[in-house]
């Protein structure tokens, strides 16, 4: 009987029971396009932001005011890469060392002797790539090659007028070392003017085995995923100083904030309309419904029972607004993610349900004028006085 009275009920006025469910189901559609772009921002600014290479860095500590720091207490053990988690929150982490030494440069096969000071930085020339995504490699670097390797900045190409395959002298306090060129590296920053070897040879140059400079990461995570792994990267380490890039860092936290903001408030405000909408429609049912409810009450019916009827109605059309809204949405997302992003948002499928309990919340909340029908008294009804 109970399902009966709600198949009645909704096919009283149908008028009304179409307006219910597009304005349930609008508010489902825009919710799910904004909650699903809002999902996907995290992941997609995450990515975006990786591009820009490395955003932790593993350091020596800062030496005390007015101390020198001595070879070895500038440099880091090698075994510091060991102890970083080779994986994040199901990513990989890209961790790259480097040795940074400044050395005399000098081509010797060019007929003016010219040496050169130039940063020399030792690290594993295939995890460039990592931790420089954007990074453009002239040609891209191989590893075949037996003899010690290097990859030269742009502006020290330049400088020296040299091409892949010719050979660099490096000097440093007495000791030298020849590496092959593998290709021009070109960054737009400060990387232009440095030459990346091995760091093993890097390591024999300064004199310095087993020891790095700094470690620089790319991990892949939202900002409070960054702040967590630093956390517990830090308490792994204590021996050295764990940072965040914060120019990277930063400015991912700040987009990332303000777009979660807009698109929560704006998705608020769209589900306090659409429970306006509804509240609107269900006063015009509860002034319609006062003689049923009042020949409820004449015939034994519990207040409770009847006020559960009217609701289940509601979140009925809830059910069915949301399920068709959410849908609408998901796919409103792809084309609202092509003209905000540029590139088409991905379905986000958590947002379905989610979208589908808000809009049934939103109904049942907008039902709360038949509150009303609980003070409808069947005689005052029947006499005709209401």
């Amino acid at each position: 009987m109970f399902w009966r009275l709600i198949h009645r009920l909704l096919q009283a006025n149908r008028g009304r029971l179409v307006t219910v469910l597009l304005a349930l189901g609008a508010g489902a559609a825009i919710t799910a396009a904004l909650l699903n772009l809002r999902v996907d921002a995290d992941a997609r600014l995450t990515r975006e932001f990786r591009s820009f290479g490395a955003n932790v860095v593993i350091a020596p500590p800062p030496a005390g005011l007015g101390s020198a720091q001595s070879p070895q207490t500038a440099t880091l053990d090698e075994s510091v890469l060991q102890r970083v988690p080779a994986q994040f929150a199901g990513a990989p982490v890209a961790a790259v060392p480097f040795l940074y030494l400044v050395a005399e440069v000098s081509n010797p096969a060019a007929a003016l002797h010219t040496v050169v000071p130039a940063v020399v930085a030792g690290t594993h020339l295939p995890g460039l790539a990592q931790v420089g995504p954007g990074w453009r490699f002239d040609p891209p670097s191989s590893s075949s090659s037996q003899s010690v390797r290097c990859l030269v900045g742009a502006r020290v190409a330049s400088q020296f007028a040299v091409r892949p395959g010719a050979t660099l002298l490096l000097q440093f306090a007495g000791r030298e070392e020849r590496c092959v060129m593998d290709g021009i590296l070109s960054a737009g920053g400060a990387e232009d003017n440095q030459i990346f070897v091995d760091l093993a040879a890097a390591q024999r140059l300064a004199a310095q085995p087993g020891r790095v400079s700094l470690v620089q990461l790319s991990v892949t995570g939202n900002p409070r995923a960054i702040e967590s792994f630093l956390a517990a990267l830090s308490v792994a380490l204590p021996q050295a100083a764990v940072r965040g890039v914060r120019q990277f860092s930063d400015a991912e936290a700040r987009l990332y904030e303000r777009i979660r903001g807009l698109l929560s408030a704006t998705v608020a405000i769209i589900l306090v309309l659409t429970a306006l909408c509804v509240m609107a429609a269900m006063t015009n049912a509860a002034m319609e419904r006062q003689h049923d409810v009042g020949l409820m009450k004449a015939l034994g019916g519990p207040l409770s029972r009847i006020l559960h009827l009217f609701l289940a109605e509601a979140a009925l059309l809830g059910l069915a607004g949301g399920i068709l809204g959410a849908a609408v949405g998901m796919l409103l997302s792809i084309g609202l993610g092509s003209a905000v992003f540029g590139v088409a948002a991905q379905p986000r499928w958590i947002v379905y349900p989610v979208t589908v309990f808000l809009t049934v919340a939103v109904a049942v909340a907008g039902a709360f004028p038949l509150r009303r029908l609980a003070s409808v008294r069947p005689a005052v009804i029947f006499r005709g006085e209401a």
